[in-house]
């Protein structure tokens, strides 16, 4: 059986032999996150829990998710009741998506940026484009990693390498993703989809209830300071989007310049 539905024009999602299929669709802007399109997939994943045996979530061929949305967050900025997507929401996912007790596989094409890279890591299983990267490109505009990032990076990939990530900005490549243990698999270009639907219907054909358990049981064992990682973040980021810096690293991102930060 199959059904299909759009959600928001911003978000897909397709049920098929018990596997949800959750794609980002805002390709204009590299499926960037906005307030809408987070609130469409915390819905998602809530349909998720009594509709389906595995889930997928994807973007497009260009992009996985290229992190929030900063014009939507320029856009907010007056509002003094509003700023940006909302991490209570972007926590409250991860934190959904993390407790789900079914088994999760990120499809990865492109950019895995940002809080794209956390949507992608708290899944199970992360299958990569062999064109795609990871980035936490937070300190480019004066912010630190958020949705769980700091905790999700390091779980994987260790203390120094999510602080290379974090401090540096860089693109982590699939092929070294996969050596850092940040990635499951790496695949050609043109399979990555059509290989995360594939597992999920081996996983979404077993026995659930056993691989559920399993998930969460490996999930509290390694990500047993997520929630406290989540909190941590939330604290520091509400510091730094009240700086200069950050005012500073949005203007020049938007208008396509170089940042000149002063530590304010």
């Amino acid at each position: 059986m199959t059904a299909a539905e759009t959600l928001t024009d911003d978000l897909l999602v397709s049920v098929e032999n018990g596997v949800m299929t959750i794609r980002f669709n805002r390709p204009q802007a590299l499926n960037a996150v906005t307030r809408d399109l987070a609130r469409s997939f915390d819905a998602a994943i809530d349909r998720a829990a009594t509709e389906a045996r595995a889930v997928v979530i994807t973007g497009d061929d260009r992009a996985f998710c290229s992190g929030a949305d900063l014009g939507s967050q320029q856009a907010d900025a007056g509002d003094p009741e509003v700023k940006g997507v909302g991490l209570d929401l972007i926590n409250g996912l991860v934190k959904k998506i993390k407790n789900l007790g079914i088994p999760t596989i990120a499809a990865v094409s492109g950019p895995a940026a940002g809080v794209g890279c956390s949507f992608a890591l708290i899944c199970d299983y992360v299958v990569m484009s062999e064109k795609s990267y990871l980035m936490l490109a937070f300190t480019r505009i004066g912010l630190m990693p958020d949705g769980g990032a700091t905790a999700l990076v390091a779980a994987s990939a260790g203390r120094h390498r999510a602080l290379r990530m974090a401090l540096t900005a860089e693109k982590v490549q699939a092929a070294t993703a996969l050596e850092w243990g940040l990635a499951s698999e790496v695949v050609p270009a043109d399979q990555y989809l059509t290989r995360a639907q594939e597992l999920a219907q081996t996983f979404a054909s077993g026995p659930t209830l056993s691989l559920g358990k399993t998930e969460l049981a490996i999930n509290e064992a390694t990500l047993f300071g997520l929630e406290e990682a989540l909190d941590r973040e939330a604290t520091g980021q509400e510091v730094l989007k009240d700086s200069a810096d950050f005012a500073e690293g949005v203007a020049a991102f938007l208008e396509k310049r170089p940042a000149v930060f002063e530590g304010k």
